[in-house]
C-alpha cells in the first residue's frame, strides 16, 4: 500500500476534478498517527509535511502536490509548516 504523489499538480487536473470545490483542511505544525478508512485525494495548498507509512515509505509533501492516500493505510504525519489542503474521500 503506497502513497502516490504528483508534483506539481497541473492546472488542467485541478479543473478536471473540480478540486477548488473540495473542502479545505488546515493543521498547525504537529505530529500524529493516522489511519485512512477510505481513499483520500488531496491538493496541498500551502505548507510542508513528511508522512511515514507502516511499511517505511517516507514521502515529503509541499504546496502544489496532488497526493493520494490508499484506503487502509496507517501512517504518521509530521507537519513542518502549517498545512492547508483541499481534500476528497472515496473515489
Amino acid at each position: 500500500m503506497e502513497i502516490s504523489k504528483i508534483s506539481p499538480c497541473k492546472a488542467s487536473t485541478i479543473i478536471k476534478y473540480g478540486i477548488k470545490n473540495w473542502p479545505v483542511w488546515e493543521c498547525e505544525p504537529s505530529s500524529f498517527p493516522w489511519k485512512y478508512d477510505e481513499k483520500e485525494t488531496c491538493l496541498i495548498l500551502e505548507g510542508e509535511a513528511t508522512i511515514e507509512t507502516d511499511s517505511n515509505q517516507i514521502i515529503d509533501i509541499k504546496s502544489g502536490d496532488l497526493v493520494t492516500f490508499p484506503q487502509g493505510l496507517n501512517c504518521n504525519w509530521k507537519i513542518h509548516k502549517r498545512i492547508r489542503k483541499h481534500y476528497r474521500f472515496g473515489n
